[in-house]
Order: structure tokens, then C-alpha cells, then sequence
């Protein structure tokens, strides 16, 4: 590993450590640096003096990009917990917690992945709150909204919504097939889906007919599980974000006959500027940018 020399007892500099994570949640200087309010010369600089202060090299960096070294990974994770606190910290001081109930709807794959780091991160920030959630179809979620039954939801399209939906982060839709055994495309492609309405469902029967390729549901479930088993069973593909893919399933791609899928986009709809509500919709896009995917 490659070392920088510092004397001992550097302490890490606040400000540095936030720097450091926007570079590496927005994948550049330049981005990082217009969030900031910085110029990218002044981010380059903090970067460096972050990596004297570490003892350690943080980026390797061309001339193009960069990637985070094994120091860097791990000082990531820290400086993520470093800044969260001083974040919580603050707000408790300030008497800004928040109380009271909040009604969210998901869509089932957001609640499985990252539903857990997000409460996580919501409740270290606001303990008195507490939370009913519902699990359920994106579609069928809005509608109760729209009665006013729920007052968050988090949902997935794969269109860019022009109105009433923020945009946390979009990703790739892929086809997700047992890794353990080989795909061999006939006249009908056996899907596992939701059932209608399902978003992804209408995604891959597009993509499907768009490349004239005829389809079958053979398996349909309301459940993720559901599906992704029967994926991993060789039983069915199925559309899926990427992140879903887990131990035992791969994502099949144009050169085994697939067509290509559109990007899966995740927003937040908010009923009202509800302050716990927005607080929440706060947690969950930090926990895309821990995650780095594309916004």
C-alpha cells in the first residue's frame, strides 16, 4: 500500500472527509465541485491534503477517472459514519427531531435492499419518529396515496416522470437467469413477473416485441423472492434491477439473445413537504449515492 508521510496525531479534518465522500458519491471533481460551491482546484487540493493527513493514498487517479484504493474504501466507510454523526449530533442540539407517524409505501424491491440502511440512517437522526410501512405494487401504492392513506411512497418507473415524482437514482434493468446453468433462447422466452400492473413486467414484454421475440409467463408472483427464485431455479428469467442480483443468478445480456431493457428510475412521491417526510426522502438518496448509482 502506498503511504504519504505525515506526522502523528493528524486529525481528520471535517470538512476534507465531506469533500472526499461528495467526489466519490458523484463520481468526479468537477461534479463534486459544483455542489460545493468549490472550484475543482480547491476540491483536488482538499483531496490531497485529506491523503497527507491519512497517511495514505485515497484515489488512483488518471487523467480521466479514478478509483478508490483499498485505504480509501475503508477511510469511505468511516467518513460516511464520521459525517452522519456530526449530522445527528447537530440536529439534536438544535431540537430538531421529529415526531410523530409517518405512512410510507414501497415497492417491494426497494423495501428488501435498502429499506434497512435507510431506517438505519432516519432513525439515528430522528428516534421519536415512528413509521407503518406498506409493501406493495408502485401503481397501487400512488392510488392510495392519492386518498391520502399514505405519505410517502417509493416506487419504481422505467420513463422519466415529468410531474409529481423526485428522482433518487435510476439503474440498469437486466435479465436475471440462474448462474449455474446455460440459456438457451427458444420460440418463447419463459418470464417470471409481477403481475399486472409491474412496470418491469411491461418493460421486458416491450423490449421483447420490439425484437420480435415471443414470450410466455410461466411463473407470476407479487413477491421479489418470488421471482428471483424462480430465476435462480432456471425455471424462468426475470426483469430485475441490477441491484437485485444476488449469489446464484446473472444477468443475461444481448450476446445470449436478449434484447436490451430500459433503466430502472426509483422516486420518492410526496403527499405534502411534511418535514419528517422529506427528512426520510433525505436518507434514502444518501443511501443511493452510498451506493453510487447513477442520478
Amino acid at each position: 500500500m502506498e503511504t504519504l508521510n505525515e506526522s502523528t496525531g493528524a486529525v481528520l479534518d471535517l470538512t476534507l472527509l465531506r469533500t472526499f465522500l461528495e467526489v466519490v458519491d458523484s463520481g468526479g471533481f468537477a461534479l463534486a465541485a459544483d455542489t460545493l460551491a468549490l472550484t475543482p482546484s480547491a476540491v483536488s487540493g482538499h483531496i490531497k491534503r485529506l491523503e497527507v493527513l491519512a497517511g495514505a493514498v485515497l484515489l488512483d487517479r488518471t487523467t480521466r477517472s479514478f478509483e478508490l484504493t483499498a485505504s480509501g474504501e475503508t477511510l469511505y466507510a468511516y467518513a460516511r459514519n464520521i459525517v452522519d454523526l456530526e449530522r445527528e449530533a447537530r440536529a439534536r442540539l438544535h431540537g430538531t427531531r421529529l415526531k410523530g407517524r409517518l405512512r410510507i409505501g414501497s415497492s417491494e424491491d426497494f423495501a428488501a435492499a435498502w429499506l434497512a440502511q435507510v431506517l438505519q440512517t432516519f432513525h439515528r437522526g430522528h428516534p421519536e419518529a415512528s413509521i407503518e410501512l406498506k409493501v406493495g405494487i408502485t401503481a397501487n401504492l400512488l392510488r392510495e396515496q392519492s386518498r391520502g392513506k399514505l405519505d410517502v411512497v417509493f416506487g419504481k418507473q422505467c420513463a422519466r416522470v415529468q410531474d409529481d415524482g423526485e428522482l433518487l437514482w435510476e439503474e440498469e434493468l437486466v435479465w436475471a437467469w440462474a448462474a449455474d446453468k446455460s440459456w438457451k433462447p427458444g420460440p418463447l422466452v419463459p418470464l417470471a413477473v409481477f403481475p399486472e400492473p409491474c412496470v418491469y413486467r411491461e418493460a421486458a414484454i416491450t423490449a421483447l416485441g420490439q425484437a420480435q421475440q415471443g414470450w410466455l409467463p410461466v411463473f407470476e408472483s407479487g413477491s421479489m423472492a418470488g421471482c428471483l427464485a424462480a430465476a435462480q431455479a432456471g425455471f424462468a428469467v426475470a426483469p430485475v434491477a441490477r441491484s437485485q442480483l444476488r449469489d446464484g443468478l446473472r444477468a443475461l445480456s444481448p450476446d445470449d439473445g436478449m434484447p436490451e431493457l430500459p433503466l430502472a428510475r426509483f422516486y420518492a412521491y410526496l403527499r405534502s413537504a411534511d418535514p419528517a417526510a422529506q427528512a426520510l426522502v433525505a436518507a434514502v438518496r444518501q443511501t443511493g449515492q452510498r451506493r453510487r448509482f447513477a442520478q
